[in-house]
């Protein structure tokens, strides 16, 4: 017959000792608040959220993994905490109640983004990567001219819009119907009572008078190339284009040199 190994009661450690009687030092100050609350001392409730808020955002954010999101469930947490807090009958400690209530929102906002999808996208706010602090949002282009772009186009508008109202009233009419409103050169025969070949041979007339006054106010015009201060992944304005194609087909001068 094999004796019976007895062994020695495991002594606790002091420092589980001091850990035990933290907790239920912290359990008791928490029922305090609690009891404090109940009677009508909102100033009670303003301490548990100071005590807790940080831990509740801490349990939401290891699973939302957002940082928006982690901050609305805790503040969502205290809310229902407010309303329940009357009805809170201290089987369990404080903690332990709130940390569920935080974990029943979080599982609850986890699914609901699941179910569309969302953890197969990143927010804008979110970084590029570890040890770069840009966000996405930085990278997305903006359509809005830049400074530069809105002064060029706008002086060499201005330009195309001086030498046109140079030109005899019939030319400026039929290059107004062609490139500005960009009709057909069928619809500016109809318009005009002209042939089509009428049309076509009037329109290549009044853009060569165009190119020439263009040529007199503007000097860079004669070297024209695509514009060298826009973004390449910019397109110049679509008027700037049309007005551009009326005396060179395909190509936008320099902005002029000071």
């Amino acid at each position: 017959m094999v004796a019976p190994i007895f062994r020695p009661a495991r002594v606790p450690s002091p420092l589980v000792a001091e850990r035990a009687a933290l907790s239920r030092r912290e359990a008791l100050h928490d029922a305090g608040l609690v009891r404090r609350f109940n009677a009508g001392d909102e100033t009670a409730f303003v301490e548990i959220v100071s005590r807790y808020r940080a831990k509740m955002l801490v349990v939401a954010l290891g699973l939302l993994r957002n940082r928006a999101d982690a901050e609305e469930i805790a503040q969502d947490t205290f809310i229902r905490a407010h309303r329940g807090l009357a009805r809170f009958r201290g089987d369990a400690s404080l903690a332990a109640w709130l940390y569920r209530i935080t974990l029943n929102l979080s599982r609850n906002r986890y699914w609901y983004f699941f179910r569309r999808r969302r953890h197969a996208s990143l927010p804008l706010d979110a970084s590029v990567g570890e040890g770069n602090s840009a966000t996405f949002a930085e990278l997305v282009a903006c359509d809005a001219p830049g400074p530069v772009q809105e002064a060029t186009t706008g002086e060499f508008s201005a330009i195309v819009t001086e030498c046109m109202s140079r030109l005899p009233a019939g030319q400026r009419d039929i290059l107004t119907l062609r490139n500005v409103q960009q009709h057909s050169y069928s619809h500016i025969s109809l318009t005009m009572g002209i042939r089509v070949g009428t049309a076509k041979s009037r329109i290549a007339r009044a853009r060569t008078n165009l190119r020439v006054l263009l040529g007199k106010a503007y000097p860079e015009f004669d070297d024209a190339s695509p514009f060298t201060c826009f973004e390449p992944r910019r397109r110049p304005p679509a008027g700037l284009l049309r007005l551009s194609a009326a005396v060179s087909p395909g190509k936008i001068p320099h902005p002029p040199r000071r």
